[in-house]
């Protein structure tokens, strides 16, 4: 029988479901077939609300654009600064992302940290602990503390330039990772102290503490055994951000970093991936509104130049410049990205690492130069525009104020 095409089927009233579609359809045969559910990698795959529902404001009559070529355009950020003894000072507002010794082979890691390093900016470790190359070729290592403890080393802490207290990932908010046997290779068995080859599931909480006030227990322990030295970053999967983001304040975090469910992973539950968490752009109005209501969002920028604040990293789904300058203008101090740049890595090399970072500074740049800015921290939300109704979080969408501000 020869198929029908869509207009033949539509003729005779025929039409595909918009709830059992085919791809529905054949999820529901396979699990019916096998009875177990779907592990994989990357991210969510459903369209989710992103940047690109939102447009700058570019300057006009009542605001003149900068002149590029003898203009500059500031894009170096402090991380760090509340406690830490040395606070972190990049070049440019987007950092490497953790992603761990495992997923990625010890030559990945070390070409991102030398990648990072070219540019002025941070690389993370992930789970599995630091590697010596991964160390030797970061100039700015930030060293992740996750619930596995895996390859966790408190020498390493102190070799790290900051520390990141996982709570949570993006892609799997209240939910641990796996990774699976074919890469536990004996290298990365021994850091881990489990068996070669065969799946590692990470665990998904912290096993030694249950709940806020130990989370403040925990880093104040990590300060005492670093000296005080190292800013301390508190990373949480955006589900109940506004509230996640004040008890990291409380506890006593240095940086909150907000991952939004477009953040990638290198295994874990599909079920977590595309249905537990919230996206990126609908986490940070929640994130600065609770830093807002603390004092500690960029109290300088507010006249408060005597306050130490807490800095916001947003990561999860960022692709370009244009989706660092938003995530900035609502309200982040830096960005963190992960598959980006395993993108170009796998595209170009080494080089296609410092290539892309050096495109991001760029192009946030133009966008500064574009709206008349001569530094990140001058953007705000009343240099963008939105259309109504295109995000909806369970808290208030102030972060969006649309020409309130005379623009």
């Amino acid at each position: 029988m020869t198929p029908q095409n869509p207009d033949s089927r539509a003729r005779l009233g025929l039409r595909e479901s918009a709830t059992f579609d085919r791809t529905t359809i054949a999820a529901i045969q396979r699990a019916a077939d096998t009875g177990i559910y779907d592990i994989r990698g990357w991210g969510a795959k459903r369209a989710l609300p992103h940047f690109d529902d939102l447009l700058f404001l570019g300057a006009s009559m009542s605001r003149y654009p900068l002149e590029g070529y003898r203009e500059r355009c500031a894009t170096d950020v402090v991380l760090g600064d509340r406690f830490a003894k040395h606070p972190l000072h990049l070049d440019i507002p987007v950092t490497i992302a953790g992603m761990s010794f495992g997923a990625l082979s010890g030559p990945a890691k070390e070409a991102l940290g030398r990648g990072a390093s070219e540019v002025g900016t941070s690389t993370t470790t992930g789970d599995g602990g630091m590697t010596p190359e991964e160390r030797g070729q970061s100039k700015t290592l930030v060293y992740q503390y996750l619930p596995s403890r895996y390859g966790m080393n408190p020498d390493d802490l102190r070799k790290a330039d900051a520390i990141e207290i996982v709570l949570g990932q993006g892609a799997k908010p209240g939910g641990g990772g796996m990774l699976l046997g074919q890469k536990i290779s004996e290298r990365v068995a021994a850091m881990r102290t489990l068996p070669q080859g065969i799946d590692q599931r990470s665990a998904c909480r912290h096993p030694d503490w249950t709940g806020p006030d130990d989370l403040t227990i925990k880093i104040n322990e990590l300060r005492e055994i670093t000296d005080w030295e190292k800013p301390i970053y508190v990373k949480v999967g955006a589900s109940r951000v506004y509230y996640d983001v004040k008890l990291a304040v409380h506890a006593g975090a240095d940086v909150v970093v907000v991952d939004g469910m477009q953040g990638g992973t290198a295994a874990t539950q599909e079920v977590f991936i595309e249905h537990v968490g919230i996206p990126t752009l609908a986490a940070i109005p929640q994130a600065v509104q609770a830093l807002q209501e603390l004092g500690v969002h960029r109290p300088a920028a507010g006249g408060a130049a005597d306050r130490k604040g807490v800095q916001l990293i947003v990561s999860g789904g960022i692709r370009n410049g244009a989706d660092v300058a938003k995530a900035l203008a609502l309200g982040a101090d830096a960005v963190g990205i992960g598959r980006l740049q395993g993108l170009a890595l796998a595209a170009a090399g080494p080089e296609g690492v410092v290539h892309m970072l050096k495109l991001l500074e760029n192009e946030v740049q133009c966008v500064l130069g574009n709206l008349g800015l001569t530094s990140y921290d001058q953007l705000g939300p009343e240099h963008i525009y939105m259309e109504p109704d295109t995000v909806n979080p369970p808290h208030k969408l102030s972060a969006f104020p649309l020409l309130e501000e005379g623009y």
